[in-house]
């Protein structure tokens, strides 16, 4: 049989503590769960887009002149076939596949390194061969990395400024902590905990607590809304589908998808080795 503590505080159950409760409480409650869940969904975002980005750019190093390859293969097809047949319909085909891998503006920079004005580097040309060649470095941010980027969004997101100066000092601040994140950058987010730390204090809130309350709960929702969207476009891309294909191995996809491609280029080679005998 329990006993009050004489002089001591009278226990009260949940009903009653709730119905003391300030509305305003109930709201900051809500508020602030919102903020947590939608933190949370962003660094999981970020994490995801920075691994799209990875892949994306793994991928076009990586498959990138098997895709050249067959490009031009395609067109040397289509103009042998228009060679022979002499047909519009075939010579029509010809200009197409050969618009595809003429010289546009700027695809120098689309090509990241792996051809030069004379044609494939060595280890493009290599992994045609089906040679061995240094893998690109794959960025994958450390235990640290991740653990300060977490902290980092969760103290300094946006989502949690008061007024818009506040909101504009932390998107600059956040997007510098992304960066670096991108990078694997351990060293890089230390120093900007370091420099969040040394940061000035939040400005006040100028609004009444309750109108501030359902402006911010308001505002979280049109955000988590279009976050979704930007989730959504990540997941339906083609890098991200591929990504998602194999999420704990996506260096192994990337190696079958080169094997599929070098077969390909063989059966393009025989296939044109064919219409010139």
């Amino acid at each position: 049989m329990t006993q009050d503590v004489p002089g001591g505080p009278t226990p009260r159950n949940d009903e009653e503590q709730q119905a003391q409760a300030r509305p305003e409480d109930r709201l900051d409650r809500a508020v602030r769960a919102a903020e947590q869940a939608l933190i949370e969904f962003e660094i999981a975002l970020e994490t995801f887009r920075v691994e799209v980005e990875n892949f994306s750019r793994l991928h076009h190093q990586r498959l990138g002149p098997m895709y050249a390859r067959l490009d031009e293969l395609d067109a040397q097809i289509a103009e042998a076939r228009a060679a022979r047949s002499g047909d519009p319909e075939d010579l029509r085909k010809a200009q197409e596949a050969r618009a595809v891998v003429l010289p546009m503006p700027g695809v120098d920079e689309l090509f990241h390194g792996w051809m030069d004005s004379d044609g494939l580097y060595p280890e493009a040309a290599a992994m045609l061969g089906g040679q061995s060649v240094r893998t690109p470095q794959r960025v994958r941010p450390s235990d640290e990395a991740r653990k300060l980027y977490r902290e980092l969004a969760r103290r300094a997101h946006p989502d949690l400024a008061q007024d818009e100066t506040e909101r504009a000092r932390r998107d600059e601040f956040i997007t510098r902590v992304n960066a670096a994140y991108a990078l694997g950058d351990t060293e890089g987010l230390r120093v900007l905990a370091d420099e969040w730390a040394a940061g000035p204090e939040p400005a006040a809130a100028r609004l009444s607590e309750s109108e501030e309350l359902y402006a911010r709960l308001e505002w979280l929702a049109q955000r988590k809304e279009r976050l979704a969207v930007v989730a959504r476009e990540l997941e339906e891309s083609a890098i991200g589908a591929m990504l998602r294909l194999a999420p704990d191995d996506p260096d192994r996809l990337l190696e079958e998808i080169a094997e599929q491609l070098l077969a390909q280029v063989a059966e393009r080679e025989t296939e044109l080795a064919g219409l010139a005998g």
